[in-house]
C-alpha cells in the first residue's frame, strides 16, 4: 500500500438544588491528616497519560452492571481495570473517527415505516473542518474532479475506476465520467491520493489567478463595536483586553473600531493627525445606502454638505450597488495594524464612558442596533466577500433605536420566559425582525457577528441569535468584563499555535447523497443558500428545503446536525434492484485562516438493512452519545418554535418507543427487562437531559437559554454530551483520581469532586478536607500528600479549562457551602429530604421533590414491556 503523500508528488499532476447537613447535627473535630498513613504513591507520569481525563469522552463499552445502572459518569464503562503498557503512551482516539462525521445510526432502514419505528431521527453530526492533522493526506495542490450535472458529486475512493478506458463511475449516481487528459499517467499502480480508501476525507487548496503567480491572500479583518454605557471600571477591563488582542494580531490584519452609547461613533482611523470620527443617531433606524452616504461611501461620492465629493475611477466595478474608488474605505476606516496600532492605542486611552446623563430610575441610552448595522455597512461597501467579523463588546441592553428590548425606564423590567409565553414583550418580535435583516445582510456579504456580553442584567442575546447563529458567530456570555470568562475567551479568539480556534471565513457546505435518502435540514451555524433539488425532502427540518448551506464563520469546533429521511424508489424496493450499500457526500469549501481557499470532501458508506427482520444489525450501529445531542437540539428547536411543545414529555414518550422496540423483555413481566450495551446509557442521558437547562428553563433568563442552546448547536458531540451529562471525578487519599457516580451518594467527607457540567467547571471539597485546609496542613511540611491532593483537582481543571472555547466558570466551593448548589443542581436525588435517616455520615441530601434516576427506570421498565 502506498503512502498517499508520496503518491502526491508521484502522481503525474503534481501538483436545583440546595444541600443540608445529612443529620444536621454538630460533626466532631476532624482528625488530623496521619502522615505516617500509607498511601497510594503519585502516579508516574506513564499513568497519569492513562488516567481517565474529564475532557474526553470514549466510546462507552458494553457494561455488566444492573439494566439500568446508577446514575453515573457514562465513561465509567469503558474506564479500563489495567492499562495495557503496549498503549501507555499512545493518544486517545478522535472520538468522531477520522471523517468528524458521527451518526445515530450507521445502518439505514429500507422504508419510511422502519425509519419511523426507529424512534430516534436519522441525522449525521458533522464537523466540516476539524482537525486536519488528522487527515491520511496533505492538502492536495489540484483541483477536484466532479461528476457531470446534476450529481456533481467529487472524485472519493468509493468510485470505480476502469483504468484501461481511464473512466471512473460515481458511486452516487452511477453516471460514467472520463477522466481528463492531465490524468492521463493513472493506472493501478499510480492512483491519486482521493482514490486511496483512508483518504475518505481529502482537502484541496483551490488555485486562484495565474498558475505561477498566485495573488496574495486577503488580510483578517476585525472590526470592533464597543459599548461605553458601562461603568469606568468595567470600560478599563475592556480597554485592557483590546490593547491584548491588538498586539496578537498579525501585522497585516485590517482592524477598525466603532464605539457607541447614546449615538454611534465610527472612528476613521486613517486620519492620523487627530482624532476624527462619525456620529449617527442612536434613534434611529437607517439603510444601509443611508449610512454609506454620510461615510461618503455612496454611489456619487456624498452629495451632502460638509463632506467631499469622492472620486470614482472611469468603468470601476459596482460594489453591493455603489462604486466608490478602489479601497476608498479601507483606507479611512479600516487599517492594517502595523499602520493604526499607535493611533487605536491612542484612542482607548482616550476612551472614556458615554457621558450622555442618565436620569434617576432610567437605564442608560444604548444605541446597539445602530452599531451593528453601522458596522455591517461599513464591511458591506469596504470589504465585500472577504472574511471579516464584527466583534461586538456589549454591557448592557439596547434601550432606543432598532433591536431594543427593553424601555429606558427602569420600571419596566426585561422581558422572560412567562413574557415570551404570554406574547408579554412588546419589543421582543420587533428586534427580532430588525436581526433577521441584519443576519441576511451579513450572509451576503460573507461577514460574521461575533458578541461578547458582559453584563449582570440581559442584553438581547435571544433577539441577537438568529444573526450569531446564522453567520456562525462565536458568543460569550459573562457577568463583567473583567471575569476570567470574558478575558480568556476573547484571548483565545486572536491567539495562535496549539491554543489557535482556526477561524476560517466564507464556507459553504454541499450535501450530495443516493437517490433513497433525502435531505430534511441542518441544525447548526449555518443559512439556507435555497438550492432546492431531487435531494430536498418534504418534511424541513431547521435550515431546509435545499442542500446548499453557508457558513460566513467556522471554526475546527463548529458541528451541523444533518437530518435525512428515507424515500426509496419504486424501482429500489424491487428485488434484484436493491443495492447493500448507500453513499453520503459533504463537500466544504472555505476560507482557510492562512488565506487560501479550500474545498475539504468527506464520503462515507453505510449498509441499508431489512429493520423488520434484521434489527441486530439497527442495534450494533446505534451511537447512543450522538443520538443524545441530536434530540436535545431536536427539541431545543421544537421549543423555540412551536409554543404549546412539551418537551419532557415528548422526550418520555419517545424513549418508552424505544425501549419498547429494542429492548429484551417479556411482556408485562418488568423484572424480565434488559437493553442492549448500545442503549444501555441511553435512559441515562435522557434523565439528565429533561433536567437540563435546555429543556428545564425556570430560573434561566431568555439569554442564558439563548446562549446555552447557541453553544449546543455549535459545539462537537463530545462537548455537547458534557452540557446534557456531566462527568464527576473524585479525588482522595484512598485511591487516584477516577470517575464516580454522578449522585449525590458521591459525595463524602474525605474527598474533592471536580465536576465537568461544560459551562462550569466545579472543585467540591468535602467537610473533612474543608477543615483540614482551613486549620492550614497543606502548609506544614509533613503533610505534602495532603497538599498535592489539594493541588491535583485544580490542575485537572486547568487544562479542562485551557482546551475549550468559551472558557468554563471555573468554581471551587465546601460542602454546605452556598456555591455547592453548582454541583447539587446536577446530581441524581437519590438522597432527599425525604430519605435522610438512610444517609450515611459525612454525606449529603438534595431538598428536590424530582424522582431519582432509579424511580425514572422502575416507571420506564413497567411502561415498555406493557401490552
Amino acid at each position: 500500500m502506498h503512502d498517499p503523500r508520496d503518491l502526491i508528488h508521484r502522481f503525474s499532476l503534481n501538483t436545583s438544588a440546595v444541600s443540608a447537613s445529612a443529620a444536621s447535627s454538630a460533626s466532631p473535630s476532624p482528625k488530623c491528616p496521619n502522615p505516617n498513613r500509607k498511601t497510594k504513591p503519585k502516579p508516574t507520569p506513564t499513568q497519569q497519560n492513562t488516567k481517565p481525563r474529564a475532557r474526553e469522552t470514549p466510546r462507552p463499552g458494553t457494561r455488566t452492571s444492573p439494566i439500568f445502572p446508577q446514575i453515573s459518569d457514562h465513561r465509567i464503562a469503558s474506564t479500563p481495570m489495567a492499562a495495557d503498557p503496549s498503549t501507555a503512551g499512545a493518544a486517545a482516539p478522535d472520538p468522531d473517527g477520522p471523517d468528524a462525521v458521527r451518526l445515530t445510526w450507521n445502518a439505514f432502514p429500507r422504508s419510511k415505516v422502519e425509519a419511523s419505528r426507529c424512534v430516534v431521527p436519522l441525522a449525521a453530526a458533522i464537523s466540516p473542518v476539524r482537525s486536519p492533522e488528522s487527515l491520511a493526506s496533505p492538502p492536495l495542490p489540484y483541483p477536484p474532479l466532479r461528476c457531470k450535472p446534476p450529481c456533481s458529486a467529487l472524485l472519493n475512493p468509493f468510485a470505480r475506476v476502469d483504468f484501461a478506458a481511464k473512466i471512473w463511475i460515481c458511486p452516487i449516481c452511477y453516471s460514467r465520467n472520463h477522466f481528463p487528459p492531465h490524468y492521463s499517467a493513472i493506472s493501478e499502480a499510480n492512483v491519486p491520493a482521493e482514490l486511496f480508501p483512508q483518504c475518505s476525507t481529502i482537502e484541496y487548496i483551490v488555485p486562484t489567478g495565474v498558475p505561477g503567480s498566485q495573488p496574495a491572500p486577503p488580510p483578517p479583518v476585525f472590526l470592533f463595536v464597543i459599548d461605553t454605557c458601562v461603568i469606568e471600571e468595567e470600560l478599563e477591563y475592556v480597554k485592557m483586553s483590546m490593547r491584548k488582542a491588538v498586539a496578537l494580531l498579525p501585522e497585516h490584519a485590517l482592524v477598525g473600531l466603532v464605539t457607541f452609547g447614546t449615538q454611534v461613533h465610527l472612528h476613521e482611523l486613517g486620519f492620523s493627525d487627530l482624532s476624527k470620527l462619525y456620529v449617527f443617531r442612536g434613534t434611529k433606524e437607517m439603510s444601509k445606502e443611508q449610512i454609506l452616504d454620510q461615510l461618503g461611501l455612496a454611489g456619487a461620492g456624498a452629495g451632502r454638505p460638509g463632506f467631499p465629493k469622492m472620486p470614482q475611477q472611469p468603468g470601476a466595478p459596482q460594489i453591493n450597488g455603489m462604486h466608490p474608488p478602489a479601497n476608498a474605505g479601507v483606507s479611512r476606516f479600516l487599517l492594517p495594524v502595523s499602520e493604526c496600532e499607535c493611533t487605536l492605542s491612542t484612542l482607548l486611552d482616550e476612551l472614556q464612558p458615554d457621558q450622555w446623563p442618565v436620569e434617576t430610575g432610567n437605564r442608560a441610552i444604548r444605541c446597539t442596533g445602530v452599531a451593528l448595522s453601522v458596522a455591517a455597512g461599513l464591511l458591506g461597501a469596504c470589504m465585500p466577500g472577504t472574511g471579516a467579523r464584527i466583534i461586538a463588546l456589549l454591557g448592557g441592553p439596547c434601550t432606543e433605536g432598532p433591536g431594543m428590548i427593553v424601555s429606558k425606564d427602569l420600571s419596566e423590567p426585561v422581558r422572560s420566559h412567562k413574557d415570551l409565553d404570554k406574547d408579554a414583550a412588546p419589543h421582543f418580535q420587533k428586534a427580532v425582525k430588525f436581526y433577521d435583516g441584519l443576519a441576511k445582510q451579513l450572509v451576503s456579504q460573507g461577514h460574521v457577528l461575533d458578541v461578547f456580553a458582559s453584563a449582570l442584567d440581559q442584553v438581547g442575546l435571544a433577539e441577537m441569535k438568529v444573526a450569531i447563529e446564522r453567520t456562525g458567530g462565536l458568543v460569550v456570555l459573562s457577568e463583567s468584563f473583567g471575569h476570567s470568562v470574558f478575558k480568556d475567551s476573547f484571548k483565545r479568539i486572536f491567539e495562535g499555535g496549539e491554543q489557535s480556534l482556526d477561524l476560517s471565513f466564507n464556507g459553504t457546505l454541499e450535501i450530495n447523497c443516493s437517490k433513497d435518502i433525502k435531505v430534511q435540514g441542518i441544525i447548526g451555524p449555518c443559512t439556507s443558500l435555497e438550492k432546492k433539488g431531487a435531494l430536498c425532502a418534504d418534511t424541513v427540518v431547521g435550515q431546509g428545503n435545499t442542500t446548499a448551506w453557508k457558513m460566513c464563520g467556522l471554526d475546527r469546533n463548529t458541528s451541523l446536525t444533518v437530518f435525512f429521511d428515507v424515500s426509496p424508489s419504486e424501482r429500489s424496493s424491487q428485488p434484484g434492484h436493491q443495492n447493500p450499500d448507500l453513499y453520503i457526500q459533504f463537500v466544504t469549501s472555505y476560507q482557510h485562516p492562512e488565506g487560501q481557499m479550500r474545498i475539504r470532501v468527506t464520503t462515507i458508506c453505510r449498509k441499508w438493512v431489512d429493520g423488520s427482520t434484521n434489527t441486530e444489525e439497527l442495534v450494533e450501529g446505534f451511537d447512543q452519545e450522538t443520538a443524545a445531542v441530536v434530540l436535545a437540539r431536536y427539541i431545543s428547536l421544537k421549543m423555540e418554535m412551536e409554543e404549546e411543545f412539551d418537551a419532557t414529555r415528548w422526550l418520555d414518550r419517545s424513549l418508552i418507543r424505544l425501549c419498547s422496540r429494542f429492548g429484551d423483555y417479556r411482556k408485562d413481566d418488568p423484572s424480565s427487562f434488559s437493553l442492549h450495551s448500545n442503549f444501555s446509557l441511553f435512559p441515562q442521558f435522557m434523565f439528565n437531559l429533561r433536567r437540563s437547562q435546555f429543556v428545564q428553563v425556570f430560573n434561566n433568563s431568555p439569554d442564558e437559554t439563548a446562549y446555552f442552546r447557541m453553544l449546543l448547536n455549535r459545539e462537537s458531540i463530545t462537548n455537547s454530551v458534557a452540557m446534557i451529562q456531566p462527568s464527576l471525578i473524585s479525588f482522595s487519599f484512598d485511591s487516584p483520581p477516577s470517575p464516580v457516580f454522578l449522585d449525590v451518594a458521591s459525595i463524602a467527607a474525605d474527598r474533592i469532586l471536580l465536576l465537568d457540567a461544560y459551562f462550569s467547571v466545579v472543585i467540591f471539597h468535602g467537610m473533612t478536607i474543608a477543615q483540614w485546609r482551613n486549620m492550614g496542613y497543606q502548609n506544614q511540611p509533613e503533610h505534602q500528600q495532603f497538599a498535592q491532593l489539594l493541588q491535583a483537582p485544580h490542575e485537572e481543571a486547568q487544562i479542562i479549562i485551557k482546551g475549550r472555547f468559551p472558557v468554563p466558570r471555573l468554581v471551587v466551593c465546601d460542602q454546605h457551602g452556598s456555591q455547592a448548589r453548582f454541583l447539587l443542581a446536577k446530581l441524581n436525588p437519590s438522597a432527599t429530604y425525604n430519605s435522610a435517616h438512610d444517609v450515611p455520615p459525612g454525606s449529603d441530601i438534595i431538598f428536590t421533590d424530582d424522582v431519582s434516576f432509579q424511580v425514572f427506570c422502575e416507571h420506564l421498565q413497567r411502561l415498555a414491556v406493557q401490552s
